[in-house]
C-alpha cells in the first residue's frame, strides 16, 4: 500500500476502505508519512469530500490513535456535550450542574479558549483553587460522588487530530465538514461517554455562517456517533449573537451561577434548559418535554446550583466567590460604549465582540498567552433592543487602561443600529436525530 496510490484515489473521488484510512493515519502520527503527502490527501478530501461511512471510518481510526478513555468503572449512563464554540457560551458551567441535579452523569473533558471563542477549562479557572488537571482516580471519584467533573484534555487523547488539524490549518483545508466532523467526533469517542449531545453553534460568531452547512455538519456527526454505539444528538442554535450578556471568564462564571439560581439572562436560561433536557432525554430519564420540567426544576429548587458547588470544592476551588460572585476580584478600569444614534440593534458581529474581550484580554491570540481572569464585556443592549444616542450599550472591562480604547473600537463596529426593530431570531433552529433529521425541539 502506498500513499501515493491513496491520493490518487481520493483525487478521482474514490473511497477508502477502512485498511487504507488505518494505513494512511497510521502512517502520518508514527511519521512514516510526510507532510506534504498528507496537505495533498487533504485537498483531494476537500474538494471531493467523503461518503458517511469513510468519514466514520477517519473517525473511528482517529479517535484509536492514542488514548481512549473507559468510564465504565462509573456506574450509569455518562452523557457528554460539545460545542462548536461560540461568544458568552458557559453553558456547560450551567447545563452539566442540572444533568447531575437529576440524575446524569457527566464526566467531561473540556478545551481552552483560542481566538475570539471562550474555553470551558478557562472559566473554570476563574474560581480560586480549581484544578482542572486530575488523576484519573480523582476525576471518576468525583463524577461517582457528584454527578460531575469538568477538566481539560489530558494525556495522548486523539492525537491523529492534533496533527491533521495543525496541517489543516496551514492548507486552507480547515473547512471541509468531513474533516470538521471527523475531528470533533475523534475525541468525544475516545473520551468514553456513552452519550453525546452536539451543540452545533450558527451564525456570524460561529464557524457555520448558514443554516444547511450547519444541517450537514450536525447530521454527519450524528451519524458518525450513531455508527459508534453511541447515542447521540445535535441541536443547532444560534451564534449571531453572544449568549447571555457577560464574555469574559469570571465575568461568565457570574453569569452562569446567576442563571443557576433562577436570575440569569433568558436566552441563556432558556438555551441551557433545552441542552440539559436533550442530556437528560440520552440518558433515558424521559421525554423532551418531561426533561425539560426537570431541568428548570433543578434550577428553582437550588440542587443545580448545589452541584456546581459541590464539584468546585472537590476540584479544590474556593465556593466562597460562587456564593458571593461580588469575591471575584473586579478588574481595575472600565470603559462605557454607547450608542451612535436612536434606533435599535439590528446586528451584532458576535465574532467581533469576541476579539473585542480578546483584546481586553478575556481571551487568547496566541496559545501560550495570559488571560485575564476578570476582563470582558457586560452587554447592556442587545440584538432587537431599542438605544438612545449616548445611551450606554456595553461596559469593557480590563486590568490594563491602554486596552479600552481598541477593543471599544472593535465593538462599536460590531454592533450596527437601524431605524426598525429587526425580527426576532430563534435560538434553536433544528434538532437532529436519527431517523428524525431536522425535528424542531418540542
Amino acid at each position: 500500500m502506498r500513499m501515493y496510490d491513496l491520493i490518487t484515489k481520493k483525487k478521482h473521488g474514490g473511497e477508502l476502505s477502512l485498511s487504507e484510512l488505518r494505513y494512511m493515519i497510521g502512517g502520518y502520527v508514527q511519521g512514516e508519512i510526510a507532510d506534504y503527502q498528507m496537505a495533498a490527501m487533504l485537498m483531494a478530501i476537500w474538494f471531493q469530500g467523503m461518503t458517511d461511512a469513510e468519514t466514520a471510518g477517519l473517525t473511528q481510526v482517529m479517535a484509536a490513535s492514542g488514548d481512549q478513555v473507559d468510564l465504565s468503572p462509573i456506574p450509569g449512563l455518562k452523557v457528554d456535550k460539545h460545542s462548536t464554540g461560540g461568544v458568552g457560551d458557559k453553558t456547560t458551567l450551567v447545563v452539566a450542574p442540572i444533568v447531575a441535579a437529576c440524575g446524569g452523569k457527566v464526566a467531561k473533558m473540556s478545551g481552552r479558549g483560542l481566538g475570539h471563542t471562550g474555553g470551558t477549562v478557562d472559566k473554570l479557572e476563574a474560581i480560586p483553587g480549581l484544578r482542572t488537571s486530575l488523576s484519573q482516580a480523582e476525576f471518576f471519584r468525583i463524577v461517582k460522588e457528584n454527578g460531575l467533573a469538568v477538566v481539560g484534555q489530558s494525556g495522548n487523547l486523539a492525537p491523529a487530530d492534533k496533527k491533521l488539524y495543525a496541517l489543516r490549518d496551514v492548507t486552507a483545508t480547515v473547512d471541509s465538514i468531513p474533516l470538521i466532523a471527523s475531528s470533533i467526533m475523534s475525541k468525544k469517542l475516545a473520551a468514553g461517554s456513552d452519550c453525546i449531545l452536539l451543540d452545533v453553534k450558527l451564525g456570524s460568531g460561529a464557524f457555520m455562517k448558514t443554516l444547511p452547512d450547519a444541517e450537514k455538519l450536525a447530521r454527519t456527526m450524528v451519524n458518525i456517533g450513531e455508527a459508534a454505539g453511541r447515542r447521540t444528538v445535535a441541536l443547532i442554535t444560534d451564534m449571531d449573537v453572544p449568549l447571555g450578556n457577560a464574555i469574559g471568564n469570571a465575568p461568565e462564571v457570574t453569569e452562569a451561577v446567576d442563571t443557576l439560581r433562577g436570575r440569569g439572562p433568558a436566552d441563556l436560561t432558556a438555551e441551557c434548559i433545552q441542552l440539559a433536557a436533550n442530556m437528560l432525554y440520552l440518558v433515558g430519564k424521559g421525554d423532551i418535554a418531561y426533561c425539560r420540567e426537570l431541568s428548570a426544576q433543578a434550577i428553582a429548587n437550588g440542587t443545580a446550583f448545589g452541584k456546581l458547588c459541590a464539584m468546585a470544592a472537590a476540584q479544590g476551588g474556593d465556593t466562597a466567590v460562587l456564593y458571593d460572585t461580588g469575591r471575584f476580584v473586579p478588574a481595575a478600569h472600565r470603559f462605557s460604549v454607547t450608542a451612535t444614534q436612536n434606533g435599535y440593534i439590528t446586528h451584532m458581529n458576535a465574532e467581533q465582540c469576541g476579539i473585542a474581550s480578546v483584546v481586553l484580554g478575556a481571551g487568547r491570540e496566541m496559545k501560550d498567552s495570559l488571560i485575564d481572569m476578570a476582563a470582558g464585556i457586560r452587554m447592556l443592549k442587545k440584538y432587537g433592543d431599542a438605544v438612545s444616542e449616548g445611551e450606554p450599550i456595553a461596559w469593557l472591562y480590563a486590568n490594563e487602561a491602554g486596552k479600552l480604547a481598541e477593543a471599544a473600537r472593535v465593538y462599536s463596529a460590531a454592533i450596527t443600529i437601524g431605524r426598525e426593530p429587526p425580527p426576532a431570531r430563534p435560538l434553536i433552529y433544528a434538532r437532529i436525530e436519527k431517523e428524525k433529521n431536522n425535528k424542531k425541539p418540542v
